[in-house]
């Protein structure tokens, strides 16, 4: 059975965010994925909680799991935008 290795780091830059996994890979992704993120201070983003599944901002409010960045996929609990 395939297990998800964990995170071992988070590093914000300017627009996306990269977290370092126990097997040696690195996934970066767009910050505008986490709308919390986005419009969070660099203070609040650096108070984050690793866990063996992904990564906790309790002031944020926010989870962000390894396996859906390894899924592509960002906050599922944000709103579509709607095509012009």
């Amino acid at each position: 059975m395939y297990t998800l290795p964990e995170p071992v780091s988070v590093r914000f830059h300017d627009d996306t965010m990269s977290v370092g996994l126990e097997d040696g890979r690195t996934i970066t992704v767009p910050i505008a994925w986490y709308p919390r993120l986005s419009h969070a201070t660099d203070q609040q983003r650096q108070a984050f909680e690793l866990s063996p599944a992904g990564i906790h901002w309790n002031d944020l409010d926010e989870d962000v799991s390894v396996e859906g960045m390894l899924a592509g996929r960002g906050d599922l609990a944000r709103t579509p935008r709607q095509a012009a």
